[in-house]
This record gives C-alpha cells, sequence and structure tokens, in this order.
C-alpha cells in the first residue's frame, strides 16, 4: 500500500494532502502561521480504516480543519457566508443550497487549457444528477472583469443547462479568491498563467451542512467516476 503526500502552497495558506486507497484524496488545511493546529486524527482513522482488508466505508469524512469549543463539541471546517450573481441576474447565497448538496468549481470562459476538460466533466454530474433535486451545481468565474452575466448566460446556453441545476456566480474578484480557500481551491490573477488566471481544475463536493466531503481531478475521468460514486454515498446518508 502507497500513500502519497504533497503541498500546495499558495500566499499565506499550505494545503496538505494525502491519498488513501479507500477515500482518495484527503486534505487538512491550515495557514502557515499556524500550523501547530493541524489536526490529524481524522486523517490517522481514515488511514487505519483504509488498511483493513475489503474496508469500504458507508460515510464520506468531513474534511479540513477542526476545532474544539469550550463545551467540547467538535467544530468542523465550514464554507463561510456568501452572496454571489448567476447567470440568469438571481442573487445566490448560501441559502440557495439549503437542505441540498452542492459540486463546486472555478473556472473562466476563456480558459484556454483545463476548462473545457472540467466544463466536461461537470456536465457528466449534471446529467447523472439530473433528475435527482438533491444535489445543484455551483460554477465561479475567476475573471470577473469579463465573465458578465449576460457572457455567463451565453455560456449556460450553449452547455443546455439551466439555473435551476447549475449556478454560473459572478462577484468581487477579491471575494471569489478568498473563498475558494473554502474550498481548498485556487483563484488567482496571473499574467503568466494560460489566460491570465492561475486556478485549480478540482471539483468539490459540499453537504447541507456546508462542509466539504469530497473533491476530485475535474480533468481526470477516472477520479471523476470515483468521485459520482462519493456524490451518490453522500446523497444516500441519512
Amino acid at each position: 500500500m502507497q500513500f502519497e503526500v504533497f503541498f500546495l502552497r499558495r500566499q499565506n495558506y499550505e494545503y496538505r494532502m494525502m491519498l488513501l486507497p479507500a477515500s482518495g484524496w484527503f486534505p487538512i488545511f491550515a495557514q502557515k502561521s499556524n500550523m501547530s493546529r493541524l489536526l490529524f486524527f481524522g486523517l490517522l482513522a481514515s488511514i487505519v480504516f483504509a488498511c483493513q482488508p475489503n474496508f469500504e466505508p458507508t460515510t464520506l469524512p468531513i474534511l479540513g480543519n477542526r476545532d474544539v469549543d469550550a463545551n467540547g463539541d467538535t467544530i468542523y471546517h465550514q464554507i463561510r457566508d456568501f452572496s454571489f450573481v448567476n447567470q440568469d441576474s438571481q442573487i445566490v447565497t448560501n441559502a440557495t443550497f439549503a437542505g441540498k448538496s452542492y459540486v463546486a468549481d472555478f473556472f473562466f470562459i476563456a480558459c484556454p487549457t483545463i476548462c473545457p476538460k472540467t466544463a466536461k466533466q461537470m456536465l457528466r454530474i449534471h446529467d447523472h444528477f439530473k433528475t435527482d433535486s438533491n444535489l445543484l451545481l455551483l460554477a465561479h468565474t475567476v475573471a470577473p472583469k469579463y465573465d458578465t452575466v449576460a457572457a455567463l448566460n451565453r455560456y449556460a446556453r450553449n452547455l443546455g443547462v439551466e439555473s435551476s441545476k447549475w449556478h454560473f456566480v459572478t462577484g468581487k474578484q477579491t471575494t471569489i479568491y478568498e473563498i475558494a480557500k473554502d474550498y481548498f481551491s485556487v483563484a488567482l490573477e496571473d499574467a503568466s498563467a494560460p489566460g491570465g488566471f492561475d486556478h485549480s481544475g478540482r471539483l468539490i463536493l459540499v453537504d447541507k451542512n456546508r462542509h466539504v466531503r469530497s473533491f476530485c481531478d475535474g480533468t481526470d475521468p477516472v477520479d471523476v467516476d470515483r468521485f459520482i460514486k462519493d456524490i451518490e454515498k453522500l446523497l444516500n446518508e441519512k
């Protein structure tokens, strides 16, 4: 059995990932200035279970850093409050996803590299769960100066999708870049990057309690196959 660890650093943040045979990438996230607060017990538990023969976890882990409050209750990492505008000029907030899970990603329309690949895989997920009202999709543009509401609307129509299922949102660039960290993703304006923006091709699964539960490489169809199974597992949780 092999385990692989890698680090992804962006500005003041560090992402630590470990590849687990049973559950895919397991991220631990913290600010570099406070690395001592990383809690490894979730990761260690996953390793122990993964080492058991034929072990297949029945639920997905809650990913990210966690704390314990004064009452001894565990406080899990959550997606912060947000408010964006989608391709139909509708306000999209956390309340839009109340009682539902969703898959999030970061993209821009003129992206010349990974975005066409991730869009194809997001469309696979859209079609697979098209009739399941408990799952929505949320795509954030990392280029709001260029990806206007009208442009996002054309993009969505070209994909043949509607905002009732798949929201393409825009907003303040700094707000989008900051919330990307909540999703363990990357969004930066970088003149040296293809198309002028540096962003991750990761697809992220969020549950109805704003917890990140799984993610995948949105450019890898095989990893997306595994991710779809994770989505099904989450939707079947009681």
